[in-house]
């Protein structure tokens, strides 16, 4: 074939509003018929991950390491981190919160969560119940695994799975009782970033499994685990004394657009964000006034005498028949996403000395901020040599230059 048969179009894409840099993608034009480079293709697609990866991250750093930090996240307290743990404040909001059961776990559980020195493994189960239950299994593989008799790599045998049957049937008792199913929490977080590897790829558990499963996968615990008082002025330990599992009923018909972030500096609500920022919901722009008036209400009547603290956060949600129920607490600290604000602005807004609430939501498509969207397993990002990625683009680079070969002897 001629090589003036041949010819290149170079495609370049742009994020509108984004100083997003130009990527382009290969086509490939073989007497005048378009041919996809396939490994241009998924090249840019990692390029593409990678990039809004890095995107979310350099944003969230951004909002983290506000470059003139305020003197209040400065001087936070153990006390104030203490405060927001949800075994202390649950019990004072019950009337007014998500139903919850609150269990304080074993030493053993909490070594096991942090032990990172094996394989990944799951607690066996005394009801025989399967985290991914769809999975395949096979024998041949697992046989791979077990080290025969008199090998003499004896020594090298694993540790058995660790059990935790007291704690398992509690937490069944719990789950039934909460309905069959529950999203969990530590003292502070909840595994939001493992989520993609539960078989619905939310929170919502319905097995004592499940939950070992998001928290042994979850990076954000660390914080719970090992970093919880890395930000105090007076910090005395690396972690609480308990740490307690909070099962949390699952309400599958709660709504996005209708939580939100308050924010009470010496005891006065400065400001409420849109807690999903990634999202643009028309309706919240109707109900704004309606919305400040009820989350104003609901923090004289039921949080300001109630929550010991004077400078904190606590995120809500609207029910569709209007009431407001707290979700969490948090301290006024630089680790709480300020999400719509920065944190200057909102202690400029306390400084003002006025009783002005400002409420902050996203009002068109183009005020979307990025989340952070990071939940995946480090391999997704490796495009390193010899990495997954590397291979399988270096097999799809390999067929392609075997179409066209075929191609071109057909021609």
């Amino acid at each position: 074939m001629p090589c003036d048969a041949v010819t290149r179009t170079t495609v370049t894409e742009r994020q509108t509003g984004d100083s997003f840099n130009p990527l382009c993608v290969e086509t490939l034009h073989i007497d005048d018929v378009p041919v996809l480079n396939l490994s241009k293709v998924l090249s840019l697609l990692t390029d593409l991950f990678i990039y809004s990866v890095l995107k979310d991250v350099i944003d969230f750093r951004g909002n983290y390491d506000n470059l003139h930090t305020p003197l209040s996240l400065q001087n936070m307290k153990e006390e104030e981190v203490n405060r927001c743990q949800i075994q202390e404040w649950y019990p004072k909001f019950k009337s007014v919160s998500i139903k919850t059961l609150i269990h304080q776990l074993p030493e053993s559980f909490i070594q096991y969560l942090l032990d990172d020195s094996g394989p990944f493994l799951l607690p066996v189960s005394v009801l025989n119940e399967d985290a991914l239950p769809n999975r395949i299994h096979d024998p041949d593989e697992e046989e791979d695994f077990h080290v025969s008799e008199g090998s003499g790599d004896e020594a090298e045998k694993p540790s058995p799975p660790p059990s935790f049957p007291e704690l398992e049937l509690k937490i069944k008792e719990s789950i039934k009782s909460l309905g069959g199913a529950v999203f969990p929490k530590l003292n502070w977080s909840a595994p939001k970033d493992s989520a993609w590897i539960s078989t619905a790829g939310t929170l919502r558990c319905t097995t004592f499994s499940e939950i070992a499963l998001l928290f042994r996968a979850s990076d954000s615990l660390v914080h719970d685990l090992c970093q919880a008082y890395d930000s105090c002025v007076d910090k005395s330990s690396s972690r609480p004394q308990n740490f307690f599992l909070a099962l949390r009923k699952w309400y599958p018909s709660l709504q996005p657009d209708m939580e939100f972030r308050c924010f009470v500096r010496d005891q006065k609500l400065v400001g409420i964000s849109q807690r999903e920022v990634t999202t643009f919901y028309p309706s919240l722009l109707e109900k704004k006034n309606s919305l400040i008036l009820w989350i104003q209400r609901f923090f004289n009547n039921h949080v300001r005498a109630k929550f010991e603290l004077e400078n904190f956060t606590f995120d809500v949600y609207i029910t569709k028949d209007e009431r407001v129920k707290v979700v969490d607490f948090n301290p006024w600290a630089a680790f709480t996403l300020p999400l719509l604000f920065t944190w200057d602005e909102l202690e400029h807004i306390h400084s003002e000395g006025d009783d002005d609430l400002e409420f902050r939501i996203v009002e068109d498509r183009c005020a979307i901020r990025p989340g952070l969207k990071t939940a995946v397993p480090y391999d997704y990002l490796d495009t390193s040599s010899g990495s997954g990625w590397d291979q399988f683009l270096r097999n799809a680079d390999e067929e392609l230059q075997q179409q066209t070969r075929s191609t071109e002897a057909g021609a």
